[in-house]
């Protein structure tokens, strides 16, 4: 593979990770960033003036409750209020961590259709179930259900949902490979964690500083998925040639899953080291997240 057509896999992660910095506000409580906010998100948040300071440059949440439980009751009647206002979209029922960091350290709990407007991180799980042939390895590959509210008719990961709290991540692992590929468990639990990828976009409601937990699974040649929670419309198995080709040259995938195949095919070898763009690429998948320990 030539260095040109690399240029495609750098332009998927450029789009997944176009922000600018300025057009954000760190939201801040003692101490710690906890998202980043749209200028106009920050405003919005003044109607609350004992609960935030709202200067120029941050939004502290100043009158955080002592409790985990007390915080997450108090941001989510603030949400509701700007579910009513129109600002913030129906509830999705999944909570989330509030973290600078991972999930272990969350600091209360927010609706997953929320999270972008405060600039919150998001966690997810995306699996690679591939198939080892006499033609060379094969990918499953999932088309979106027409009526999902991102990226319907998409293709996708073979499975990649959200960690919501509260689960481990094999636990829900388990679970997203029963939902969305029909697989049991003993199949499931065979998933090999490849690590982590990181991205932060500028999305239509706010900042998705994501972390996405990476896993493979070789599949057997008999494995038929089957989805049972409505989300996949259809299944292909194609080769990981053809599969780099789509990713490199069209949008036929959601967005954040070209980060996950890209990240397979470093591992297997379809992404030379020896390529002028190698670096790029591999520091690319594990971009920087804004929400850190606030100096």
């Amino acid at each position: 593979m030539s260095a040109r057509p690399l240029r495609g896999l750098l332009e998927k992660i450029a789009a997944c990770n176009a922000w600018e910095p300025g057009a954000f506000v760190p939201l801040v409580a003692r101490g710690v960033q906890l998202g980043s906010l749209r200028h106009t998100a920050a405003e919005a948040l003044r109607a609350w003036p004992r609960a935030f300071q709202v200067t120029t440059t941050a939004v502290e949440w100043i009158d955080a409750p002592a409790t985990f439980a007390g915080r997450t009751a108090a941001l989510e009647a603030i949400a509701l209020t700007l579910c009513e206002q129109g600002l913030l979209p129906d509830r999705q029922d999944e909570w989330y961590p509030v973290t600078a960091s991972g999930p272990a350290t969350a600091w209360c709990l927010i609706d997953r259709a929320w999270a972008p407007f405060f600039g919150m991180r998001a966690f997810g799980q995306h699996l690679n179930g591939y198939v080892r042939t006499a033609r060379g390895l094969e990918m499953w590959v999932a088309r979106r259900a027409a009526d999902r509210r991102h990226y319907p008719g998409r293709l996708d990961n073979l499975v990649g949902g959200g960690l919501p709290y509260g689960l481990g991540l094999a636990e829900n692992l388990r679970k997203e490979c029963a939902e969305e590929a029909g697989m049991a468990a003993e199949l499931a639990d065979r998933a090999l964690p490849v690590g982590a990828v990181t991205y932060c976009r500028d999305a239509e409601l706010g900042l998705k500083p994501d972390v996405m937990f990476c896993y493979d699974l070789e599949l057997p040649d008999d494995f038929q998925p089957r989805c049972t929670d409505g989300e996949v419309e259809s299944f292909e198995r194609i080769s990981l040639e053809e599969i780099s080709t789509i990713v490199r040259e069209t949008d036929a995938f959601k967005l954040n899953c070209n980060l996950v195949i890209i990240d397979f095919m470093i591992r297997h070898g379809l992404i030379p080291q020896d390529d002028p763009d190698y670096i790029a690429i591999v520091q690319g998948l594990r971009s920087p997240l804004p929400a850190s320990t606030v100096p």
